[in-house]
């Protein structure tokens, strides 16, 4: 490689719960840098994911990580082409791009779900993904069993 890898970012715990994956998670929702609205939103919803994780007996924190433990994908495939034909070759994921990649899935299927405000459907999703179910969940699932299907052309793994 010419260029050298660029430098890991530090990212800064925030400032509720003094956690920096929840300000992963809030950076990823964001849009248009508007970071404090993100962040009210994303304690919105912890207030409401609160109440169901009291009656569980856990803090809401290790109920938000849990969730997103779950919908956390250890391998996807990608498209590798071979002698014209292409294959889906699965690869395992690196540790880093696991928890970004079910972050954005909780974000994006919590932003097509259907309720009034956005709080109240990542709270939904949440609660969906800790109970091991919802569109995230789902979505994880189908990148594994694609996986496990294409097992055979592990080998072309690049």
């Amino acid at each position: 490689m010419r260029k050298s890898k660029p430098k890991k970012r530090i990212i800064l715990p925030d400032p509720k719960f003094n956690d920096t994956t929840v300000t992963q998670f809030v950076n990823n929702m964001m849009y248009d840098g508007k970071k404090s609205i993100a962040f009210k939103i994303f304690y919105d919803a912890m207030e409401r994911v609160a109440e169901k994780a009291e009656k569980d007996g856990k803090p809401v924190l290790e109920y938000f990580k849990k969730a997103l433990e779950n919908i956390t994908p250890s391998v996807e495939v990608k498209s590798r082409r071979v002698g014209g034909a292409t294959f889906q070759v699965p690869t395992e994921i690196r540790p880093t791009r696991k928890v970004s990649i079910g972050m954005k899935h909780l974000i994006l299927f919590a932003r097509k779900r259907s309720g009034k405000s956005m709080a109240e459907k990542l709270s939904a999703e949440i609660v969906a993904a800790y109970n091991l179910e919802g569109a995230a969940f789902k979505k994880k699932e189908d990148m594994h069993k694609m996986a496990e299907a294409n097992r055979a052309f592990a080998h072309f793994r690049f």
